[in-house]
């Protein structure tokens, strides 16, 4: 099989890609290097089998090229991280729906598989746990910046399924939540690496808010893995999948056992929301995925829990310094 990979130079696309080689099939990653990265890639480069694009997916031209030569699309590329996502609202929807946009209008000129990564976020502030695909969506308003992604990414959902259930795309979307592990770079509000880096350097820890908010984070691994079976599986086409860790911790929680796992001598600082992103800002104060759907259908568990993946984590920045 021949993969493309959009956003492959990122910190997911491109563990993915290492899979899809080990596997046996060819990959070809498109990646503008806005916030993926050459160096994630670097050891592939000399595979026989990998191929690499620097370009935006918004370029059409490049894009169907790459789309009529591969057998299937996983589309990562899309603008992430809380902090991105509030300086840059224009950005962030632009990226996300015009890419999603593109890539699904040249999957169905060549009637190409396409697995969307879609996001926790989608549950905006419901309070339904744990949450489940069917749910029902529960936003902030217009006004506030950080529902822009939210939205974003429903936007991208619904017109996989409408691709799907107008043109006969074959779609199918991963919902992650709080994806975790080596390459991830704190540098756009990710709380683990960032974390982390200031346990290792001796800096205070920086807690948004009270830091009683609840997350489950997930091991990059589990992530591929669910990935690439679900790509695999005929009937999870047109259907939409959570798929994460549901084992929650609090952020203070999460910090005090980096502090530990690190033996930093770091404290803990708490900083407001509307000094770190923006006034008004609004967080979510559980996020817990059911994890029921994906189950049935592929037989997902995740396999790698929080200290393990702490480990590689800080294992990963003690061997790579300039990470950030």
């Amino acid at each position: 099989m021949k993969a493309l990979i959009t956003g492959g130079a990122g910190f997911i696309g491109s563990h993915l890609a290492e899979q899809l080689l080990a596997r046996g099939d060819e990959v070809c990653v498109i990646d503008d290097l806005s916030t993926g990265k050459l160096e994630n890639v670097a050891h592939l480069r000399s595979h026989p089998r990998f191929h690499l694009a620097v370009e935006s997916i918004l370029n059409e031209t490049v894009m169907d090229r790459l789309v009529s030569e591969c057998d299937v699309i996983f589309h990562l590329a899309a603008a992430v991280g809380v902090e991105l996502i509030v300086k840059s609202p224009v950005e962030t929807i632009e990226r996300n729906v015009l890419g999603t946009h593109v890539v699904l209008r040249l999957a169905a000129r060549y009637l190409r598989k396409v697995l969307i990564t879609s996001t926790s976020e989608i549950y905006g502030k419901s309070e339904s746990i744990p949450f489940t695909e069917e749910d029902d969506r529960v936003l902030g308003a217009t006004t506030k910046s950080r529902w822009s992604y939210s939205c974003s990414k429903a936007i991208d959902e619904f017109l996989a399924l409408a691709y799907y259930k107008e043109k006969g795309v074959p779609t199918v979307i991963m919902r992650l939540f709080n994806t975790v592990g080596p390459r991830q770079t704190g540098r756009y509000g990710m709380v683990i690496p960032r974390l982390v880096r200031q346990a290792l350097a001796g800096e205070p820890l920086t807690v948004y808010g009270d830091g009683e908010q609840v997350r489950c984070f997930t091991y990059v691994a589990d992530v591929v893995w669910a990935a690439m079976h679900l790509m695999d599986e005929p009937r999870a086409v047109g259907e939409v999948f959570n798929v994460g860790n549901d084992k929650g911790i609090s952020i203070v929680e999460l910090a005090r056992k980096i502090i530990a796992m690190t033996g930093s001598s770091s404290e803990i600082s708490f900083i407001p929301y509307s000094k770190a992103y923006e006034e008004g800002f609004e967080d979510m104060r559980i996020r817990v995925p059911s994890l029921t759907k994906v189950k049935a259908a592929i037989g997902y568990e995740p396999r790698v829990q929080l200290d393990e993946t702490l480990h590689h984590v800080i294992d990963h920045f003690l061997a790579n310094k300039s990470q950030e």
